[in-house]
């Protein structure tokens, strides 16, 4: 069965500063943050590397694999002013399986009017509105990490039994280095035949979509510590 860890228990090694967010939301249930592993994108193992290590949108990456579309499911939310977090899975649209769960921070006053509203109506991802509405933004991760299932993100999933999961921690940014959102995803276990028949790796862009000479590239790209970032 999945681990249940209690807020009081102790830890070997503190989690990175990064995955405070996560922990927000754990706590909100009276559990402790999960024992995170971080990982080089090396090291990340199939298909999750394929998954996980690019510089595309995770919503649009999922549904290419799966052959399907993506629906989200809030499971909460907080909002202070303009900062909106909240923690989501995504499903596959076909059997309503949850392909991933999430938690992420959305800084409202960065998006134009509609998008703005589209978020908060909780109807679909925000890599989906951001494709649809067509706003430029940088996908730019920073970390890649381990974890076993437990009583949060295990439950979530769905899953029965403990085993490792993978996920990242990105950041999407503006055309002005500004940042649009923090966001920790973590995959369900994916197999082989899962895979879309038309699935394609996810694209490599020499230049982002907001058009500056940066390349997407994350690996070939510094690590960026979010008091760097334009908040």
């Amino acid at each position: 069965m999945v681990t249940h860890p209690s807020a009081g228990s102790r830890r070997a090694d503190p989690d990175p500063s990064w995955a405070a967010l996560l922990e927000r939301f754990y706590q909100r249930t009276g559990l402790s943050g999960p024992v995170l592993k971080e990982l080089k994108g090396a090291d990340v193992p199939q298909p999750y590397q394929t998954l996980l290590v690019h510089s595309s949108d995770m919503t649009p990456t999922l549904a290419r694999f799966y052959g399907q579309s993506l629906g989200l499911k809030v499971l909460s939310r907080e909002r202070q002013d303009d900062s909106y977090k909240r923690e989501v899975i995504l499903w596959v649209a076909e059997d309503t399986r949850p392909v991933e769960y999430g938690v992420i921070r959305i800084c409202l006053d960065r998006l134009p009017p509609v998008a703005r509203r589209l978020v908060l109506e909780e109807k679909r991802p925000l890599g989906d509105i951001l494709q649809g509405e067509a706003i430029p933004h940088l996908s730019w991760p920073q970390a890649f990490f381990r974890l076993k299932a437990d009583a949060q993100a295990g439950a979530a999933l769905g899953l029965q039994h403990a085993g490792f999961l993978y996920g990242r921690r990105n950041v999407l940014l503006d055309g002005s280095r500004h940042l649009l959102a923090e966001v920790i995803e973590v995959l369900a276990p994916a197999a082989k035949s899962d895979q879309s028949v038309d699935w394609a790796k996810p694209a490599i862009r020499a230049t982002p979509p907001n058009g500056s000479r940066a390349q997407a590239n994350h690996r070939s790209l510094k690590r960026t510590p979010i008091t760097s970032i334009r908040t």
